[in-house]
């Protein structure tokens, strides 16, 4: 074939690799929609949260560089001016929520499931859901109390191994919610599992600082919450799948 014909077909063959190129590097966030998963958070807006018993976010909670920031400049006690918790419009059940997270030096957060968004009834987050401790270990004094650490099921159970990034660093973490079963990872690894609301569950929060909480642990389906405990947190690429 002279090469004046041979021409059109190649100009076609690249265009067809580069267009086979532009595919296989979809955004994650697309990819992961394709297979159940859906975006908790867009990495451009605060839509899909509120703070905890309001229609709205509180302003401390700012969008940077695809991030979701607490800014917890202004401290107020325990929490921040104009911060608090904030929780997703959705509820959920079984479900697989993954996420990345960041915290500042001494700082401390959690991630919080089945949160029932009656602050009528309910005053905190943690008083219906079990968090997932988020907490600069080297530098937090939480950190020397035991099942207080980064990646443990606060006050109930610790995780092992411990594969927390020093503050400042990225975490990536996978909670799994499925059948009554819980599951956690962390940096790729598993550092916990147990059996929700059977009768070693009750016992645990029987032992627990949660106790004399009407509602803690109780609830099969509620919303995911990430705390403001007065310290600068970030989370990013926040994505769920029900199962």
């Amino acid at each position: 074939m002279q090469l004046r014909k041979l021409l059109p077909f190649l100009s076609l063959a690249v265009l067809g690799a580069c267009q086979s190129s532009q595919n296989t590097s979809m955004p994650t966030a697309q990819n992961s929609a394709k297979g159940g998963w859906q975006p908790l958070f867009d990495g451009k807006t605060t839509n899909g949260w509120h703070s905890y018993g309001k229609a709205t976010i509180g302003k401390a909670w700012k969008v940077e560089d695809g991030a979701l920031h607490l800014d917890a400049a202004a401290k107020k006690d325990w929490q921040t001016a104009e911060g608090g918790d904030i929780v997703s419009e959705q509820s959920f059940d079984n479900f697989h929520l993954k996420m990345d997270w960041k915290i500042a030096p001494k700082g401390n957060s959690g991630i919080i499931l089945f949160v029932q968004d009656d602050p009528a009834k309910y005053k905190y987050v943690w008083h219906t859901g079990p968090e997932i401790q988020v907490l600069d270990n080297d530098g937090h004094p939480d950190a020397k109390i035991h099942k207080h650490r980064a990646g443990d099921l606060y006050d109930l159970i610790a995780s092992s191994p411990e594969t927390v990034k020093p503050a400042g660093e990225w975490n990536h973490v996978e909670i799994i919610s499925q059948n009554n079963q819980l599951k956690v990872l962390q940096n790729g690894q598993q550092v916990l599992s147990t059996t929700m609301w059977d009768d070693n569950w009750r016992s645990m929060i029987a032992g627990s600082k949660f106790a004399k909480m009407e509602g803690f642990g109780a609830f099969k389906s509620g919303k995911i919450a990430l705390q403001d405990h007065g310290d600068d947190v970030w989370f990013k690429n926040i994505m769920i799948k029900r199962l």
